[in-house]
């Protein structure tokens, strides 16, 4: 790829809820939180270095949760870019406990939410959060009951636009009959695409698909990958973030990271073009043929 100053702006732009402009290429906040995704990073002046310098190479969509600490990861948003430009989009998750690292814990209930929403609007410094998600749907609440509390606190101004997370096609719909649900956010790569169907549905329907986990944690390694990376000067990572984007036009990939050479080989993706052919040997991967 050419040795210039990449930037998300190459990725082009997408409209979320019909008033949220954003560039295809986000980022995901998980990663500036401490080991197993709870405490404090090891260096809170570096994750802050490396959230306004997303910002500097033209991402203007940040993904976070009130579970990645917990709350780390919303503070270290506020204390790192607040006054928030006007053109960024904070979006935000909850319908998680976090009891010890490493250990999740669902909870849908609506007087839950309600609270972790107006904690996350002190914390993150805003009058309303632009995309407030659910984070997974908690067996033990009627899903319709916890999507409705979040109804609730869009009509009373403290949320703009309502995403889900975690969903199957059935739980889409149900959400979707109590609520306007703009995006959906899942985890989604060469490697795992259950979620097919449900991106397909996105693009129909005009919500934005936003994949967790877009790089496939260590799959990376996969020959069609490998051989993409070395005939184009690329990275696997890369490639992989480059077939995600060709994949749909409502994809928003937010892949994360604590270091500031990944951010900007990550962002650099977003100009990189594949082939029908290399997009034809990534998707193999999901079918055992990479």
């Amino acid at each position: 790829m050419a040795e210039t100053t990449p930037s998300a702006a190459a990725a082009g732009e997408l409209l979320i809820g019909g008033d949220l402009r954003v560039r295809r290429l986000g980022f995901g906040a998980m990663r500036i939180t401490g080991r197993g995704i709870m405490g404090e990073p090891a260096d809170r002046d570096a994750a802050k270095r490396l959230l306004r310098r997303a910002l500097d190479l033209g991402v203007n969509f940040i993904d976070t949760a009130d579970s990645y600490g917990p709350r780390v990861s919303e503070r270290l948003i506020a204390e790192a870019l607040y006054p928030y430009p006007d053109e960024l989009v904070i979006a935000t998750k909850a319908g998680f406990l976090r009891p010890a690292a490493f250990e999740w814990t669902l909870d849908g209930r609506p007087e839950h939410l309600r609270a972790a929403c107006e904690e996350s609007l002190t914390i993150l410094r805003m009058e309303a959060i632009p995309l407030f998600q659910f984070h997974r749907p908690d067996p033990k609440v009627p899903l319709e009951e916890s999507i409705g509390a979040l109804v609730d606190l869009q009509q009373e101004g403290k949320i703009r636009h309502i995403g889900v997370s975690n969903v199957d096609e059935e739980q889409l719909a149900r959400a979707r009959q109590v609520a306007t649900i703009v995006s959906v956010q899942n985890r989604y790569n060469p490697f795992d695409r259950s979620s097919d169907a449900l991106v397909d549905v996105c693009a129909r329907d005009g919500l934005a698909f936003i994949p967790w986990a877009p790089l496939g944690a260590d799959d990376c390694s996969d020959g069609a990958l490998t051989e993409i990376a070395a005939r184009r000067g690329v990275t696997r990572q890369q490639a992989v973030l480059a077939w995600l984007l060709a994949r749909s036009r409502v994809m928003l990939p937010i892949p994360g990271t604590s270091s500031l050479e990944h951010l900007e080989e990550n962002v650099a993706a977003a100009s990189l073009a594949l082939s029908s052919e290399e997009i034809a040997g990534i998707d193999a991967l999901a079918a055992g043929g990479g």
